[in-house]
């Protein structure tokens, strides 16, 4: 057993963490969507959907770069469920270079073209989450003899929260 707060036990929760990280960014997304609703986009909208799609960006580029390398080394069974995760990154980064176009000229923001990239993106995201958190979340959990953070391995962590 591992002393509470050592680096072995906070990277133990890294599968924990990931589902924080989840929960935060559709809480995110649902906000972003609500606040749609106006018939010209904000500045603060803006700010909001650009800082959205970094954090989103840098959680998935971190997981490809970080937890999925060491998973792929770890557990090989779980490659060709990675490989899938993958390929969703890959489609939710080309979803999010379009939401960033559509919103790159201020005069001409189609609202209903980013609700559209949006709401597909909430759907897809549902998906890919739920998938994996239920075949990486005790994997994830397991690797307690792993160098690095929950930050290293996941991109990034929820907002307010000490990284481990």
């Amino acid at each position: 057993m591992h002393p509470t707060g050592s680096p072995a036990d906070r990277l133990a929760a890294v599968g924990n963490q990931m589902i924080e990280i989840h929960l935060w960014l559709r809480a995110e997304l649902t906000r972003l969507r609500e606040s749609l609703g106006g018939a010209r986009p904000s500045r603060d909208l803006r700010a909001h959907c650009l800082t959205f799609c970094a954090a989103l960006g840098r959680h998935h580029t971190g997981e490809d770069a970080g937890a999925f390398r060491v998973l792929a080394d770890e557990v090989p069974e779980l490659r060709p469920v990675i490989a899938n995760l993958i390929t969703d990154h890959e489609v939710v980064a080309g979803i999010l270079e379009r939401v960033e176009a559509l919103l790159a000229d201020d005069a001409t923001v189609p609202l209903a073209q980013v609700r559209g990239e949006l709401d597909g993106l909430a759907a897809l995201l549902e998906t890919h989450f739920r998938y994996e958190e239920k075949r990486l979340v005790s994997a994830l959990n397991a690797l307690t003899g792993r160098p690095g953070t929950a930050e290293g391995l996941l991109g990034l962590t929820v907002p307010g929260q000490v990284s481990g």
